[in-house]
C-alpha cells in the first residue's frame, strides 16, 4: 500500500503535468493560429486599403470583399496583377514594379506629417505617373499673374503646377494645381487658381490688372462670383478654365486608370456569379520528339448548362473559349481563343440537350517545363462564365525504358484516309479520337480505347514490333472481361518512334456502374512490360423528355 501510494503520489503530478502541459500546447497553436489569422487579415486589409487604393476598380473592390478564404484573395491578387501587366510576355510585371516604385517616391518626396502616398500629390503621382513638367513655387511669394487669371501681382502660398501631356479619359494638355495654404507642406488638388492667392481677402492688395484699372474689383473675381467668369474684364480663360472642365477634370483625376483589356475584366465578376457556367477539362500527353510532347487540351460543356436561342426554327447555343497557357516564371506560351456552336432542329432539340459540345486545342510544348493554363467559357446567348486554372506537367519519358502516352477513353474514332493539312480539333496523326471527360459511356454505345507506346523494339528481319497485349474491363478489382492478342489486331500505326493501339470493346453485357479498363502490353522483343489503366461509367441510354 505505501508503495502504491508512492506509485499514485508520484503519477498524480505527472498526469496533471501532461494535461497542463497539453493545454499548453493547445493554446499555444490556437495563439499562433490566431496570430496568423490576424496577420493574413492585415495583409490582405493593407493590400486592399494601402497598396492598391487608388488603382482598384470599384467593381473589383466589391468582388475581393466578398471572398472568404486565403486561397481566393491570393489568387484575385495574381490575377489583379496579371490583367494590368503590359507585356506578359516578359517575365517580369513592369506595371506592378512601376506602382510599388511610385508609392516608394510619393513616400519619400511628399510626406508631410502622413505618409506621402495618402497626400493628393501622392495618389495622382501614384495613379499618372511623373508629368511632363512641373512648375513649384516651394516657398510662395511674389507671383505674376498670367492673363488667363487676371493678370496683376500679387503673393501666394506654397504651390505647384503639373501638366501632362495625355491621359487616357480625361484627354490632352491636363494641367493640375496643388496648393499648400497651411504652410505646412501639405498640398492640396485645388479646382480654382485663386485658392493659392494669400491676399485674395486683403483689401487693396494683391489685386488682377482690371481691379487696378478701376474696371473691377475683387467682389467680381469668379472664384466669389462663378456667373463672372465669361464677363471679367482683361481675363482670357482658356477652355480647360471653364468651371465644369475643371471639376470634370479634378473628378476624373482621382480615378482608377482603366484596364487595358477591359473583356478580361469579366473574369474578376465570376467569383460572384451565382450562376457560373460549369465545364470540364482533360489534358493529355503524347510524345513529340526527344525535346517536346504534344498535349491535347480538351473542354466539355454539357449542352443541358448552355441557353439555346431560336432563330429560323433552328436552335443554337454559342460559346467562346479563351485559354492562355504560361510557364511558372509567368512568361506566356499560347493564347487562344475560339468559338464553339451547337445548332439543332426543333425536333432534335431534346435530344441534343442530352449531348455534349466539345472543344479541343493541341499545343506543342517543352517536356521539361511545368506550365498553367487558365481557361475563360462563356455562353454568348446567356452571359453566363467559367473559369478553371489547371497545371500541366509533362511527363518525363525515359528514352531507353518501355513508356507510354495519355490512355485516352473514346466513343468516336476514325481513321482518316490522309494527315489533314489544316489543324483539326481531335486529330492525331491520321486518327480522329474524341475523348470523353466524363468518361461515360453507353452500354449500347461505341467504347474505344487509344493509346501509344514508345520505345518499343523492332524485328530486325521485318521492321515490325511484336507484342503481348491483354485488354482487360474489371469491376472492383475482379476481371470480368479479357480479350487477348498477340498477332498485332490493335496496332494501328507503328514507327521507329512510337506505336499506336486502337481498340474497341464491347459494353453491351455490362450493367450500369463504375469499372476499370486496363492495358498490360509485352514488349517479346525487348521483355519489357507496362500498363495504363482508367476508371470509366457505364451508364443506360439517356430519357428523352416526352413533348
Amino acid at each position: 500500500m505505501a508503495v502504491l501510494a508512492v506509485v499514485l503520489a508520484l503519477a498524480f503530478p505527472t498526469a496533471l503535468f501532461a494535461q497542463s502541459k497539453e493545454k499548453d500546447t493547445k493554446d499555444r497553436k490556437t495563439d499562433l493560429e490566431a496570430l496568423k489569422q490576424e496577420e493574413g487579415e492585415d495583409y490582405y486589409k493593407k493590400w486592399l486599403n494601402e497598396d492598391v487604393k487608388y488603382i482598384i476598380a470599384p467593381e473589383e473592390k466589391g468582388v475581393f470583399s466578398k471572398l472568404t478564404t486565403d486561397e481566393e484573395k491570393e489568387e484575385f491578387i495574381e490575377q489583379f496583377w496579371y490583367r494590368r501587366d503590359p507585356d506578359p510576355m516578359t517575365p517580369s510585371n513592369e506595371f506592378k514594379e512601376e506602382h510599388y516604385r511610385r508609392i516608394a517616391y510619393a513616400n519619400e518626396r511628399f510626406a508631410s506629417g502622413m505618409p506621402g502616398w495618402m497626400t493628393d500629390r501622392g495618389r495622382i503621382y501614384i495613379i499618372h505617373g511623373e508629368p511632363a513638367e512641373k512648375e513649384s513655387h516651394p516657398s510662395g511669394g511674389t507671383y505674376n499673374r498670367p492673363m488667363h487669371e487676371g493678370g496683376g501681382t500679387t503673393s501666394t502660398f506654397p504651390f505647384e503646377i503639373w501638366r501632362y501631356r495625355h491621359i487616357d479619359g480625361i484627354g490632352q494638355d491636363v494641367e493640375l494645381e496643388f496648393v499648400d495654404p497651411s504652410m505646412s507642406g501639405e498640398y492640396r488638388l485645388s479646382m480654382d487658381p485663386n485658392e493659392k492667392d494669400a491676399l485674395l481677402y486683403v483689401p487693396g492688395a494683391g489685386l488682377t490688372l482690371a481691379e487696378e484699372l478701376g474696371m473691377a474689383e475683387k467682389k467680381d473675381r469668379p472664384f466669389f462670383n462663378p456667373g463672372n467668369r465669361e464677363n471679367y474684364p482683361l481675363m482670357h480663360m482658356r477652355a480647360k478654365d471653364n468651371p465644369f472642365e475643371r471639376y470634370e477634370v479634378y473628378t476624373k483625376i482621382q480615378r482608377p486608370t482603366e484596364l487595358k483589356y477591359k473583356d478580361l475584366k469579366e473574369v474578376v465578376s465570376i467569383n460572384i456569379d451565382y450562376r457560373p457556367l460549369p465545364f470540364q477539362v482533360r489534358q493529355d500527353y503524347i510524345k513529340l520528339n526527344e525535346q517536346q510532347v504534344l498535349v491535347p487540351i480538351s473542354v466539355e460543356v454539357q449542352n443541358k448548362d448552355l441557353t439555346f436561342k431560336e432563330e429560323n426554327g433552328t436552335h443554337t447555343a454559342k460559346m467562346a473559349i479563351y485559354g492562355i497557357i504560361t510557364s511558372i516564371t509567368n512568361r506566356v506560351i499560347m493564347e487562344f481563343d475560339d468559338d464553339v456552336a451547337a445548332s439543332y432542329s426543333q425536333d432534335t432539340l431534346p435530344t441534343g440537350l442530352l449531348t455534349r459540345s466539345i472543344y479541343q486545342k493541341v499545343v506543342p510544348l517543352d517536356k521539361k517545363m511545368r506550365y498553367r493554363i487558365d481557361l475563360v467559357v462563356k455562353d454568348l446567348n446567356s452571359g453566363h462564365t467559367g473559369v478553371q486554372r489547371l497545371a500541366i506537367v509533362p511527363p518525363m519519358y525515359d528514352e531507353k525504358k518501355l513508356s507510354v502516352s495519355s490512355l485516352i477513353l473514346s466513343d468516336f474514332i476514325q481513321q482518316l484516309p490522309e494527315i489533314p493539312k489544316d489543324d483539326e480539333m481531335f486529330v492525331l496523326g491520321d486518327v480522329k479520337v474524341r475523348p470523353s471527360l466524363r468518361k461515360s459511356f453507353r452500354f449500347d454505345g461505341p467504347f474505344g480505347v487509344y493509346l501509344q507506346l514508345y520505345n518499343v523494339g523492332l524485328d530486325q528481319t521485318n521492321f515490325s514490333p511484336q507484342l503481348a497485349v491483354s485488354y482487360k474491363i474489371m469491376k472492383e478489382g475482379q476481371p470480368v472481361m479479357e480479350i487477348k492478342e498477340e498477332s498485332g489486331e490493335s496496332v494501328q500505326f507503328f514507327s521507329g518512334q512510337r506505336v499506336v493501339l486502337i481498340k474497341a470493346l464491347p459494353l453491351k453485357d455490362l450493367a450500369p456502374g463504375t469499372y476499370t479498363v486496363a492495358i498490360d502490353v509485352k514488349d517479346l522483343i525487348s521483355s519489357q512490360t507496362i500498363s495504363a489503366q482508367d476508371n470509366f461509367q457505364v451508364v443506360p441510354p439517356p430519357q428523352v423528355a416526352s413533348k
